[in-house]
């Protein structure tokens, strides 16, 4: 027999951490091992949330097809609130489940991939024919393969880093561009140019490897220093005083942030070495 530690049937090697999700999903395959009876059901409370996401992507939607852009483009940020409440509420109250999962990267398709893409498409893209449907198809597509591959590749990377743009900040940053030009700059419509190109740079982000950071573990429970809390209560003050301008300038700046950060990781490789490393490949590929 091996003295080589084995990975369960999860694919986590023994000592190793099991992500929550995949916790559930081994307790109930290990139940059905052993023909333990038990009831189905679902949590109701995180999917309630995720449901609410899910129903403010529909409205994006439905206020795009009618010319509401401004609407459309709220409802995305409103769908974006409760998409990170639903697994914070999950993990603190010990609810997750693979059926929250599920119903989660759905929601996340619906409001995070097909709300903004026909949001661009209604309001700009439109009068370009194949060029601007082509567009928000592959922003729809490489949304889908974003949360495809994360889904599984769930304890793979590293629990503080995403691999690619999250689906959510994309969304949100088209969102906020006609916040930015309908609500604060009063213009009726971005370039169309810019909109093409930016949800061809969007699209190739999420399903590229650059690493982006993660929130998720942020624990706002524990002690901080007073500054923080001052901190705090400035950046709501700025946001609430000028929303436009600052939902812009955050989705600009989280988007950007992978690609400067992953360029100075790897300004040093060769160029052939930065691209293997931008989709993701082995160095030695």
């Amino acid at each position: 027999m091996s003295d080589e530690p084995t990975s369960d049937e999860n694919g986590a090697a023994p000592g190793e951490e099991i992500p929550a999700a995949d916790a559930a999903l081994q307790v109930e395959r290990e139940a059905h091992r052993l023909g333990v009876v038990r009831r189905k059901g679902i949590y109701i409370v995180p999917s309630l949330i995720t449901s609410a996401a899910f129903c403010a992507g529909f409205y994006a939607i439905i206020a795009s097809i009618n010319g509401q852009f401004y609407y459309a483009a709220w409802a995305i940020i409103v769908a974006m609130f409760f998409d990170g409440m639903d697994g914070r509420v999950a993990r603190l109250t010990g609810a997750t489940s693979h059926f929250g999962v599920e119903l989660d990267s759905l929601s996340d398709l619906m409001s995070f991939g097909a709300a903004p893409a026909i949001l661009m498409y209604n309001w700009v893209l439109q009068p370009y024919g194949a060029v601007g449907w082509m567009a928000a198809f592959l922003f729809t597509l490489c949304g889908a393969l974003r949360l495809a591959r994360f889904n599984t590749q769930v304890g793979e990377v590293k629990n503080n880093r995403f691999k690619g743009l999250p689906i959510p900040p994309s969304a949100g940053l088209l969102a906020t561009i006609v916040l930015l030009t309908r609500g604060a700059l009063e213009v009726d419509r971005a370039p169309a140019i810019v909109i093409v190109a930016l949800v061809y740079v969007l699209a190739i982000l999420m399903v590229s490897s650059v690493p982006y950071r993660s929130f998720k573990n942020l624990n706002l429970s524990h002690k901080r220093p007073f500054h923080i809390l001052i901190g705090v209560i400035l950046v709501a003050f700025v946001i609430v005083q000028f929303p436009h301008i600052t939902l812009f300038a955050m989705a600009v700046t989280y988007a950007a942030h992978g690609p400067i950060e992953w360029y100075l990781d790897n300004r040093r490789l060769p160029l052939t070495e930065q691209a293997r490393s931008f989709i993701g490949l082995p160095k030695d590929a």
